[in-house]
């Protein structure tokens, strides 16, 4: 694997049990591609030696672009999420630049880049997806979240084939029986109650769903109105075209998906390398000798209003650590295997 100007890995000792994770506990490999958080790049943690993707925003420019509320949003909603079929945040953390997210490594690619490479995806290939993306959507539903935003660009595959949800950047939490009203998403996949008003729900997100289904296939999903729309799993489950699928099985990943991505090759656009080695003015890898220096001499002020608004930032970021939740619960707070299919209010 390419190396981002990083020198020779070196194994650290074993992280002390109270202590924070942050930047230094991670091997920068490669920049891989641009998100609505900001940057990606591969990480390596050094102690475990377990791969991840760390996505990583620069707070100046969060403030600048008025991103601020997107970017906590993001990591409150992923912070309360774990699912097989969603791609998961295991750390977030700060430093005097950057706010960093990290989250699981897929290597497969996104949908919208398979289709640019003209990949023509088999039915029972999307038959799967949707089967996948159906108990993700419905994991999300049961915790009272609207992803708001699912498209082939925010699905990417695992180096099995299998789907993962991405991108809670414009993601809402619904409150009892209220509705969501703002204008979120990506025009060409949002719902027609989106633009009607007075308000939606669920629904949107698969009316989503169907318009992926008929970019990689075939229409469903599409029915104009939300009162009719199939927007519950047990509904989907129901559907004549679904009748044969084994819910456990796609649950557990042992339905072999139909499109395979090539492991022999980065499933991104190689650019992002180029633009991050000799266009990027601050570059990841160079950050620790960076900011050494910047401790170290007296850097200009910044204007009041934009202070303000960083530390406020700082102030709101939260610091996260799946690594340590998990460590602290018992067998029993692990992922259930069953019931996940099934319907709960």
């Amino acid at each position: 694997m390419v190396m981002m100007g990083a020198g020779p890995s070196r194994r650290t000792p074993g992280m002390e049990e109270d202590e924070e994770v942050s930047f230094d506990h991670f091997q920068i490999l490669r920049a891989i591609g641009k998100g609505s958080f900001g940057k990606v790049c591969i990480v390596q943690k050094r102690d475990s030696r377990k791969m991840y993707a760390m996505k990583y925003v620069n707070k100046q420019q969060c403030i600048e672009r008025d991103e601020a509320r997107n970017v906590l949003r993001e990591l409150q909603v992923m912070r309360r999420l774990q699912h097989p079929f969603l791609v998961n945040l295991w750390f977030s953390f700060q430093d005097e630049e950057d706010l960093f997210m990290v989250v699981d490594l897929l290597l497969g690619g996104d949908l919208r880049f398979h289709l640019q490479q003209k990949v023509q995806f088999k039915e029972e290939t999307v038959k799967l997806y949707i089967c996948e993306l159906a108990l993700a959507l419905c994991y999300l539903q049961r915790e009272h979240i609207i992803h708001r935003d699912i498209k082939p660009d925010n699905i990417l595959l695992d180096e099995h084939g299998h789907v993962h949800i991405t991108d809670f950047n414009v993601a809402t939490v619904l409150k009892g029986s209220e509705k969501a009203s703002s204008l979120a998403g990506t025009k060409p996949y949002m719902a027609p109650e989106v633009f009607a008003g007075p308000g939606y729900d669920y629904a949107v997100d698969w009316w989503s769903l169907g318009i992926t289904a008929y970019e990689l296939l075939r229409g469903s999903l599409l029915t104009k109105d939300p009162e009719n729309r199939p927007s519950r799993l047990s509904e989907i489950r129901s559907d004549p075209y679904l009748a044969d699928v084994n819910w456990d099985a796609v649950l557990e990943k042992s339905v072999p998906p139909g499109f395979v991505p090539n492991k022999g090759r980065l499933n991104c656009d190689p650019t992002f390398e180029l633009e991050e080695m000799i266009l990027e003015s601050k570059p990841l890898h160079k950050k620790k000798k960076r900011l050494a220096k910047s401790r170290n001499k007296h850097s200009k002020p910044l204007p009041t209003h934009m202070q303000t608004s960083l530390d406020t930032l700082t102030e709101d970021f939260m610091v996260f650590n799946r690594e340590k939740m998990k460590r602290s619960e018992s067998p029993a707070g692990h992922f259930p295997t069953a019931g996940w299919t099934e319907e709960h209010d």
